[in-house]
């Protein structure tokens, strides 16, 4: 029998997967003299320049490894169905953003 649900390894891929579209979309809108608007992750790309994703990259996947490993609580699973939410909406806005200059 299998430890994690199959729909809990949807929603970390889902995650991961808009992790990776934000970062993505994110320099796309700042070569297109956007602003970033996340402080933290302002002060990183200050620090770190493009390099920033990797930063972003891991915080987030280690994160998600943490959520994974305390899944049996029932709350761990509310934050990461609203986390992926919160990805999704993010990278739709951004999509808006980029499609509407």
């Amino acid at each position: 029998m299998d430890r994690y649900s199959s729909a809990l390894f949807i929603l970390l891929v889902l995650v991961v997967g808009l992790n990776i579209l934000d970062s993505f979309f994110t320099m796309m809108i700042l070569d297109s003299k956007g602003v970033e608007v996340n402080p933290i992750v302002g002060a990183v790309i200050d620090l770190h320049g493009e390099k920033f994703w990797m930063w972003k990259f891991g915080l987030v996947s280690f994160c998600l490894v943490l959520l994974c490993l305390h899944s049996t609580f029932k709350w761990t699973r509310g934050v990461i169905v609203a986390l992926s939410s919160i990805y999704l909406a993010v990278v739709i806005y951004q999509l808006f953003l980029l499609l509407h200059p």
